[in-house]
């Protein structure tokens, strides 16, 4: 990593923020980047390093090949189960006596409420600008396969969840690599468990937290105008604090209305935009498929469309990635397998649909230019692909939205606070449950990670810490390194789990509480 205290971090130039506007508002910080870019620098450059010999992250690598082979081994599981993943999310097989603290969809709801976000929005854009549309192929194959890799966490969560006499529940990662690993009798579960909750405190607080406050002011002072980041930054942390203090039972009440009225909402939009457009659809898939495998001369071709693809759905959908499971653990259920079926459908909603949406707009709207007379894809003098206005990130997704109808950025603003809040409260039940391993479970504790969560929303919308956002996004996916090599040494339980729930499933001694 270049060290220099005027560093414009990745995060900042996807979401089209000017260098100028980055150095004039990192001079703020300048100490604490610089304090930060020479202590962190060799770690974030390890996590987001290319593959020896090639282009491809190697953590994208590592979570694409992950996905590929719980396919695999599960035998395509996500398929063979999706329509009894349905019926559980809608409650047929639920019974309110099993111990846990949420419905499967309030589970669901959570959980999506921390994938669905920026990345849906700025990433896809950014994904597509330098891959092209080819690259939404790659996207929705690699959330497809990303459904194996939640499916198998997320059923680890439940069957080692710790469950306490008042009813609460604490799961994830941490428990099940220190369980899982002691009833295999395999050395080094603790000091899994250890790392992972380490660097999911880390994600919680940055990329979690900070780095949502911090595009939400943004978004919001680009439409009311310039004002201090500490005013965002306090009403979303008071925001933020009367929903988490009440724990996972508050987070999913809100999360269970939020994330279908967000989801619904940025989906309906994108659709009006592709119906305005209608007779651009056919054209539009073909441009995806084609690019797929040829390029379309985008920056780095058919590879190129290939990286950029598996990448925005490996950080976008986290599968693999172990936060999931945290929510998901909190589920009322006596079978743990039951939400392995429900979390499956989470890449599903988050890249196939979501995601898939954006990129969609974004090729149909034409905010890509295309030579007339080669019909290839322009490339600008960066090498990515050219745009109209040379826009990129949430401003390429923006003006795309609004060459249908004029006001339409304006939803997508609603979109984007509502997405950075539901990831902000997600986080904070992520984080919480790391920080309760590390230091024990109790009401005070608890209070101390909650009210130290809060301070970090405020720091978030004050000002632009580039090193301390692109640590803490390491971070993230050094929990990814950490979870799914425990996950390759646990998944023949999870296939145990599988084997006896399909045969009692099959014989009818598992039946529906509703028809």
């Amino acid at each position: 990593m270049k060290k220099s205290i005027l560093l414009v971090p990745p995060s900042l130039i996807a979401l089209g923020v000017g260098a100028a506007q980055a150095q004039e508002e990192m001079s703020i910080d300048a100490r604490v980047n610089q304090i930060f870019a020479d202590a962190t620098g060799p770690f974030v450059s390890f996590i987001f390093a290319p593959f020896p010999g090639t282009e491809f992250p190697w953590i994208v690598m590592w979570l694409v090949v992950a996905a590929t082979v719980f396919t695999l081994y599960f035998g395509f599981v996500q398929f063979r189960f999706f329509r009894h993943a349905i019926r559980l999310v809608k409650g047929d097989y639920s019974d309110p006596n099993d111990a846990g603290e949420v419905s499967h969809f309030q589970a669901l709801a959570t959980a999506l409420s921390g994938t669905v976000g920026l990345g849906n929005i700025a990433g896809v854009a950014v994904a597509v600008g330098i891959g092209g549309p080819g690259a939404t192929f790659w996207m929705i194959l690699a959330g497809l396969l990303g459904m194996a890799s939640k499916f198998t966490e997320c059923t680890l969560g439940v069957k080692y969840r710790n469950e306490y006499p008042d009813g609460t529940v604490s799961g994830g990662p941490m428990y099940y690599m220190s369980k899982g690993f002691d009833e295999l009798g395999l050395p080094g579960g603790r000091i899994l468990a250890f790392l992972f909750a380490v660097f999911c405190i880390l994600g919680a607080l940055g990329g979690g937290n900070m780095f949502q406050a911090n595009q939400a002011h943004a978004q919001i002072s680009g439409i009311t105008g310039d004002y201090p980041g500490w005013i965002t930054g306090i009403i979303f942390a008071a925001v933020v604090f009367a929903v988490i203090v009440g724990g996972i039972k508050s987070i999913a009440k809100v999360t269970e209305k939020v994330v279908p009225f967000m989801g619904l909402l940025y989906v309906g939009a994108a659709i009006v935009i592709i119906a305005v457009n209608y007779d651009k659809i056919g054209w539009a898939f073909g441009q995806i498929f084609a690019g797929a495998f040829t390029g379309l001369g985008v920056a780095g071709g058919f590879v190129g469309a290939l990286i950029q693809g598996f990448r925005r759905a490996a950080f976008s959908n986290e599968a693999g990635v172990g936060s999931a499971a945290i929510a998901h653990s909190a589920v009322k259920t006596k079978e743990p397998i039951t939400e392995g079926f429900v979390s499956l459908l989470e890449p599903l909603i988050d890249t196939v649909v979501i995601c898939t949406m954006t990129a969609l707009v974004i090729v149909i709207s034409q905010q890509l230019i295309i030579d007339a007379e080669t019909g290839l894809y322009q490339l600008n003098e960066a090498g990515t692909v050219a745009t109209i206005n040379d826009v990129s990130g949430v401003a390429l997704t923006s003006a795309a939205f609004g060459s249908g109808i004029s006001w339409f950025p304006y939803v997508l603003v609603v979109a984007v606070v509502l997405f950075a809040f539901s990831t902000m409260i997600s986080w904070s039940y992520y984080g919480l449950k790391s920080w309760t391993y590390l230091v024990g479970e109790g009401p005070t504790r608890e209070l101390i990670f909650k009210l130290i969560f809060c301070v970090f929303v405020v720091i978030g919308a004050s000002a632009s810490l580039g090193p301390v956002i692109d640590f803490s996004d390491a971070a993230i996916f050094a929990m990814a390194v950490v979870n799914i090599l425990a996950l390759y040494f646990l998944m023949k339980l999870v296939r145990k789990e599988l084997k006896s729930y399909s045969e009692r499933l099959a014989s009818g001694e598992i039946k529906a509480y509703k028809n």
